[in-house]
């Protein structure tokens, strides 16, 4: 397994830094996380390359670098609750749990929730809270949340999320109004007013549910 370690290190260090990711806590998390153990074995290959990978169901887990920023742009503190939206091959989940926040994460495909549930646990990430439900929805029995991370794309903000975010809080979510064209947003609640801060493009897969497509 020493390979993956070294695929780890290089990641971080061609991948990341050069962009800008620079958080303590986010390097020592993507440099410990392995990758790899979140996809099936016949994309291990590809684990660690500056691209998505699929995960099934039309799903994909995120290239290194967005999983990285959209956690740095979280700007969390051990302790923190995060609801992440979009648990998908858990790795995002597995990321924050590492950077020391409370995670929730919700998954609305009943394939995908079972299948990283048992992952979860093998890979000794069983603390990670996870529901099966419409994720813009939120998880509402659980609010407010410290920081709200979506990990799909939608037209909208999704109001019951915006509702789940506590003051002060930050949301990181892209969005946009046509499919798979989106731009991230990272939007903060503080003394009841929500401010929004436009960022660059990107692509996710859709959020769908009540409030998505």
């Amino acid at each position: 397994m020493g390979g993956y370690a070294i695929s780890r290190e290089r990641m971080v260090r061609e991948q990341l830094v050069p962009r800008g990711i620079n958080t303590p806590a986010v390097i020592a998390a993507m440099s410990k996380v392995q990758r790899h153990k979140f996809i099936e074995e016949v994309f291990w290959s590809r684990a660690y390359e500056d691209f998505p990978v699929p995960i099934g169901f039309e799903q994909t887990i995120s290239q290194p670098y967005i999983v990285a920023w959209m956690s740095q742009l979280l700007e969390a503190s051990p302790g923190m609750s995060v609801l992440e939206i979009g648990l998908g091959s858990g790795y995002q989940a597995a990321i924050l749990h590492e950077m020391g926040l409370e995670v929730y994460s919700v998954e609305r495909l009943r394939e995908l929730y079972q299948r990283t549930s048992k992952r979860l646990i093998d890979l000794k990430y069983g603390r990670i809270r996870i529901k099966l439900a419409d994720g813009t929805l939120g998880w509402p029995e659980a609010a407010p949340f410290d920081r709200i991370i979506v990990t799909a794309g939608g037209a909208s903000v999704p109001a019951p999320l915006l509702d789940q975010l506590a003051d002060p809080g930050i949301m990181v979510i892209p969005v946009g109004q046509q499919k798979r064209e989106q731009k991230m947003l990272v939007l903060r609640k503080e003394n009841g007013t929500v401010t929004q801060r436009e960022l660059g493009a990107v692509k996710f897969v859709d959020l769908v549910g009540k409030h998505g497509w």
